[in-house]
């Protein structure tokens, strides 16, 4: 089922203007991605919507906002958690990023024998070892991908149990840690298939343009935070 909404009316999306003024003042100048296929960029692409992915969205904006922003993205589909941690973690530090978007686990949640203590630990270790060489880090509680109309119904129940393991699991580790959030699994159009794309495993443009504006708001209520 196609949206009805282009990114311009659609009520969940940035607004005119919005970006620039929540990432006004911002002084991130190195920015870095780790992750899986969501932080290369695999979005499926919905008329109406931008087809730039999710990361490189970020980018775009926080440059836009200051320009000059130096931008890496590392992610690469099919990772696991302690693949993006083995191959990704060292050329992410050697950036000398100041911030980092750190987004993985869901490939181990799509199998049956997915270990969540596995992929807490590895998730750790890079959100620790970012952090101590000064970057603010964002994670992420992705979208429900469980209900994309894609995915056999058969599979529904285990995959969305799993899924939103991972998202409680990686919320607690943010809370532990002090990351900078990004809450998605609950959004209100979770359900809705418009998010998703045809494979069963990858979000919409008109997902990417949704995430894009949860994290641009919660890097705003970072920067007001660290600003009082």
């Amino acid at each position: 089922m196609a949206s009805t909404s282009t990114e311009a009316t659609d009520p969940y999306c940035l607004r005119e203007g919005e970006s620039a003024a929540l990432l006004r003042g911002h002084g991130w100048q190195r920015f870095v991605v780790l992750g899986d296929s969501v932080a290369e960029g695999s979005c499926e692409p919905t008329p109406g919507y931008s087809d730039q992915q999710w990361a490189d969205r970020i980018a775009t904006e926080l440059d836009a906002a200051r320009p000059g922003l130096a931008y890496l993205n590392l992610g690469r589909s099919g990772l696991r958690a302690h693949e993006v941690r083995g191959t990704q973690l060292a050329p992410a530090l050697a950036f000398g990023p100041d911030l980092a978007l750190v987004v993985c686990g869901g490939n181990d949640a799509f199998r049956s024998r997915y270990d969540a203590d596995i992929v807490d630990a590895e998730l750790t270790a890079m959100i620790v070892a970012l952090q101590q060489a000064d970057a603010d880090v964002i994670t992420v509680g992705m979208f429900d991908v469980s209900y994309s109309p894609a995915v056999p119904d058969a599979l529904r129940p285990g995959l969305r149990e799993r899924m939103r393991l991972l998202s409680a699991r990686t919320a607690k580790l943010a809370e532990r840690l002090g990351t900078v959030h990004v809450h998605l699994t609950d959004h209100p159009l979770t359900a809705d298939p418009t998010l998703y794309s045809i494979d069963g495993r990858h979000g919409s443009g008109r997902s990417d343009a949704i995430a894009t504006a949860e994290t641009l708001r919660r890097l705003h209520s970072h920067l007001a935070g660290s600003a009082s």
